[in-house]
């Protein structure tokens, strides 16, 4: 991977409640990790944000999975993620994609967020890779074009389906079902069976199903910003 490669700005919600459940949530950490591994591993800098920026909530926090237990016990990935960026102060100029994490908590903070809106519209309109992962592409629902149109219309693309959310006996908690909801935004929602690894690039728009996706995603965001021969 070429050096001059600008970093991948990694996005994880700042919501630490399931709503009206008291249920807690946050960032699911291998949606996290396992990109930012590929990432690494390919040669791809990466920085860590927030929506509020400093420590995010984690949930999904299981160090038998081996990718989690290497950057949790890394201390400078445990320093940057307690003190992300926050999205408000992120000069997107400096990135060549932007990727999303999921976790229950996206849903109550990404799409209704100004903040990643911009980065996504800044980013993508300038030849940026915009990527998300099972509830990540929360952060797709009411992100526009300068146009005015949904940068998902027309696209396709996948996201944690309604029938996981069913499965998982959160269709009531969230505030709407987010792959209906991308579909009345005018994409088009490609589901594979519950739980099963399922990424779906469109150009420059990348999104994973759920958290067995999120390798794949990694996969794919490094795949787009390679130098092309």
């Amino acid at each position: 991977m070429a050096e001059s490669t600008k970093p991948v700005l990694c996005v994880t919600t700042s919501f630490p409640i399931k709503g009206d459940s008291g249920q807690p949530t946050g960032f699911w950490l291998s949606e996290l990790t396992h990109p930012l591994a590929v990432l690494e591993d390919a040669g791809v800098r990466t920085e860590l944000a927030s929506v509020r920026g400093g420590q995010p909530p984690i949930d999904g926090f299981d160090l038998s999975d081996p990718v989690n237990a290497r950057f949790w016990n890394d201390e400078a990935f445990r320093t940057a993620l307690g003190n992300s960026l926050s999205l408000a102060d992120v000069d997107t100029s400096r990135y060549s994609a932007v990727f999303f994490a999921g976790g229950h908590g996206t849903m109550w903070d990404y799409a209704g967020s100004p903040d990643v809106q911009r980065v996504i519209r800044e980013i993508y309109e300038a030849g940026g890779v915009v990527a998300a992962v099972c509830h990540g592409p929360a952060a797709l629902v009411n992100a526009r074009l300068s146009d005015g149109s949904h940068l998902v219309a027309g696209k396709q693309l996948t996201a944690f389906t309604d029938a996981e959310e069913e499965e998982v006996q959160a269709t009531r908690i969230v505030p709407f079902l987010l792959a209906s909801t991308l579909e009345q935004r005018g994409a088009h929602h490609n589901p594979a069976p519950n739980w099963a690894e399922n990424v779906v690039v469109d150009g420059r728009l990348i999104t994973g199903q759920n958290p067995a996706s999120a390798h794949g995603v990694g996969v794919a965001i490094a795949a787009q910003l390679a130098p092309k021969a």
